[in-house]
């Protein structure tokens, strides 16, 4: 099993629950909505961890790019856990690996990445990454 599939290599996890929405026509979770479970799970950490504050920051994360692997089919009615790790981190930005687990597996039903470029919220120019929130990442960074 590559590392990007093992629990044991991701650093936070948080319970999701399928919605009947997810399904598609096959009974099973869509492509795209594990994109928004990725996106949920890293979120959740910006804001727990560190301290994001998605109304009024001055600066915010915007995604340029992501990528998701598919490995075992979930569907609705299920109990998930999405896990967060930090893959790089830059000045500016932060690629997060994330993975989607189910049934206390070892092994993810999901792998991805993606990446935020930090962003005055104002101007839109790319800015460093706020402190506090490069504290919390730095604590999840993947040290291979």
């Amino acid at each position: 099993m590559s590392e990007a599939r093992s629990r044991d290599n991701y650093f936070y996890f948080k319970t999701l629950t399928t919605r009947w929405m997810d399904n598609d026509v096959y009974g099973h979770v869509n492509n795209v909505t594990y994109y928004s479970y990725f996106d949920t799970i890293a979120n959740c950490y910006l804001i727990e961890q560190g301290g994001l504050d998605i109304h009024n920051a001055p600066s915010i994360g915007l995604v340029v790019a992501s990528s998701c692997e598919y490995h075992l089919p979930i569907a609705f009615p299920q109990v998930l856990e999405g896990a967060f790790r930090v893959n790089k981190l830059g000045t500016k930005s932060v690629e997060y690996g994330v993975a989607i687990f189910n049934d206390d597996r070892l092994e993810a039903c999901a792998t991805g990445s993606f990446t935020h470029v930090f962003v005055d919220r104002a101007s839109g120019k790319s800015t460093a990454i706020p402190d506090k929130i490069r504290s919390a990442l730095t604590r999840a960074l993947c040290r291979q």
